[in-house]
């Protein structure tokens, strides 16, 4: 007769113990290995970073930034294209917010995009980017403009909007063609965020450089020529994947890709499937 539920043990320990006692799955691992924890590598936050990202950075408790989060904003405050290849939840989104904001707050008249493979993560990203600007003490419209933008936001977007939060097939369809009416954004567009980078592969990927192509040529249109900031996640090859998107030479493109944020300690295990 069975535990009841509240006598049965859970958790990845109870998994993994069951694993492990099972012939059927222990006979069939090909790996077994524990990595050890690896504590985080600081560094000091970038010399001349705007005193209002300062405060709202201290307002987090972060007195320092990982390693390869002062990078990133050294290298893109520099005016290189970047591109940040850590793994999941390292911080990279401070890597694009604090050099984006530190030139929309040097200057009043700067503009971004922040161009984001699907509706819902750029909805999701709004949120964290509109609390890092108000915990800044800072007035820069921010908004979505998608499908779901409706005409009045659209307006005040084309109007007055510093930070856009779009998508491919917005920026291609509803951007690009009315670039006209965009002339405010493009004339002082300084940076353009292109988040989850390892997306744009295949058939997507070859109609994404295209896309990026023409976000190009309209920007030097008006007169403008912003850097790029990428961020993907672990991937082989960040910094050619990163050059063939923007159609520049690998070399000046600076490379991020090794993770200053902690690790704790994990325990791998490779399954190796019977073969029936």
């Amino acid at each position: 007769m069975p535990s009841p539920p509240w006598e049965q043990r859970l958790g990845i320990d109870a998994v993994l113990e069951q694993w492990l006692t099972a012939g059927a799955v222990k006979d069939c691992l090909a790996a077994d290995q524990e990595l050890p924890a690896r504590p985080a590598s600081l560094a000091p936050v970038p010399v001349g970073l705007h005193p209002a990202l300062g405060r709202a950075l201290a307002a987090r408790g972060i007195r320092e930034l990982y390693s390869h989060q002062a990078e990133a904003v050294a290298a893109a405050i520099a005016g290189r294209d970047v591109v940040v290849a850590t793994p999941t939840a390292s911080g990279k989104t401070l890597c694009f917010h604090l050099p984006v904001l530190q030139a929309l707050a040097e200057d009043p008249a700067a503009t971004a995009i922040f161009v984001y493979p699907t509706k819902a993560l750029s909805r999701d990203q709004e949120h964290g980017l509109h609390a890092l600007v108000a915990e800044a003490g800072l007035e820069l419209p921010a908004i979505v403009y998608d499908g779901d933008t409706p005409a009045d936001a659209r307006r005040a977007a084309r109007e007055r909007c510093r930070v856009l939060l779009t998508n491919p097939d917005m920026l291609h369809a509803g951007i690009l063609p009315n670039h006209a009416k965009w002339a405010a954004l493009f004339q002082s567009l300084r940076y353009v965020v292109l988040d989850e980078l390892h997306t744009y592969r295949g058939v997507f990927g070859s109609h994404m450089a295209h896309v990026v192509a023409r976000l190009r040529r309209v920007a030097r249109f008006h007169g403008a020529r912003p850097r790029f900031i990428t961020a993907t996640a672990t991937i082989g090859n960040p910094r050619e994947h990163a050059a063939r998107l923007l159609d520049v030479a690998p070399d000046s493109i600076a490379l991020v890709d090794r993770s200053g944020a902690p690790q704790a300690p994990r325990r791998v295990l490779l399954y190796n499937p019977p073969v029936v």
